[in-house]
């Protein structure tokens, strides 16, 4: 027990130490795409008939900001190892492949918290969201975070430079975010583009967290729970086998 709470101490001191930078900065480019979109099209585009298009905003937004921190904080942390030459101190000692995977998803998971909890602070003044199931909030948010401190992970593992993970991160990571319904419903789009949004794990992610808020959602919650708990079953799965094999850290 005393490992893996210390290596998930030190993966939050990590980044709370450039909290400016980690939590901070996040927040402010989410309250600018706030400023920029719901100026922009509130009383425009009207969404679940009653709902604005602002607080319709919130919780995309939210959720949008918790995922990529939780990638950005596994992946980024791996790969700073590797690239600093420091991830050989921790594999010299006893831990164990679950060790290692319960420290970094976790402290990834807080991390991707914190950061939503902030853009909820700073968004909802302007759309002030419902909350009408709190239960399914909190479970995709800790599912939507958890899946991708994982996928994070297995980046930090596969790549062996900031260049691989840069692409990780421009071409998969942002696309599949910006295109799974944050800034619109997907019924707003023509059916093609309705049928490849619902090819998208991250549209669950977002619409179920969205359904906690105003209890309607353009998917069943409870399609879109079980879509994210299998994906995070499975992925879960992929890097805890990568690290127990030490996928390109021991050579």
């Amino acid at each position: 027990m005393t490992g893996w709470q210390t290596l998930f101490y030190k993966e939050i001191l990590r980044f709370w130490k450039v909290a400016f930078q980690t939590v901070v900065a996040p927040v402010v480019t989410a309250l600018l795409y706030m400023l920029i979109f719901g100026h922009v099209l509130e009383g425009r585009v009207t969404v679940y008939g009653t709902v604005s298009y602002t607080a319709f905003l919130v919780p995309g937004l939210v959720m949008m900001s918790v995922l990529q921190n939780a990638f950005a904080n596994s992946s980024s942390s791996l790969i700073q190892s590797k690239m600093m030459g420091n991830l050989v101190f921790l594999m010299l000692t006893p831990l164990s492949h679950r060790a290692w995977f319960v420290a970094y998803v976790g402290s990834s998971v807080v991390r991707g918290l914190v950061v939503g909890a902030g853009v909820l602070l700073v968004t909802a003044w302007f759309g002030r969201p419902t909350w009408v199931a709190p239960l399914w909030i909190v479970v995709f948010a800790l599912l939507g975070a958890g899946l991708l401190g994982v996928l994070g992970l297995i980046a930090g593992l596969w790549a062996e430079k900031f260049d691989q993970m840069a692409v990780f991160q421009n071409f998969l990571i942002m696309p599949l975010t910006f295109l799974s319904g944050v800034f619109y419903s997907i019924h707003s789009l023509p059916e093609f583009w309705q049928r490849v949004s619902h090819l998208n794990p991250f549209f669950y992610m977002i619409d179920g967290f969205r359904y906690g808020f105003f209890g309607v959602s353009d998917a069943s919650p409870w399609l879109s729970l079980s879509i994210v708990a299998t994906a995070f079953a499975v992925v879960s799965a992929i890097a805890l086998h990568l690290l127990r094999t030490g996928y390109k850290i021991r050579h």
